[in-house]
C-alpha cells in the first residue's frame, strides 16, 4: 500500500521508498527513515499535502511524494 492511501489516524510501518537516490536523500534529511511508524493527521482540500506524525514531530508530504512510500498495517 502506499502512503497516500491511508486512512487518516492511521498508524503504518514504512517498508519502502520508490524514488531516485535525490528523494531518498531528502526524506532523510528530513529524519524520514525506512522502518519508522508513521500517522497520516491531515489531508489538505484540493490535492494539496498530507500532514504526517513520524517520531512525534509533524512533517508535510506532497501527495507525489507519498505516492512513492511504500507501508505496511500495524497490528
Amino acid at each position: 500500500m502506499r502512503l497516500l492511501e491511508v486512512e487518516q489516524d492511521t498508524w503504518v510501518q514504512v517498508i519502502g521508498v520508490d524514488g531516485g537516490r535525490g528523494l531518498q536523500d531528502k526524506l532523510i534529511q528530513y529524519g524520514f527513515f525506512i522502518g519508522d511508524r508513521v500517522r497520516v493527521l491531515r489531508r489538505a482540500p484540493l490535492g494539496g499535502p498530507l500532514l504526517i506524525e513520524v517520531d512525534g514531530r509533524e512533517m508535510a508530504l506532497g501527495r507525489g511524494v507519498a505516492e512513492k512510500i511504500k507501508v505496511e498495517a500495524l497490528p
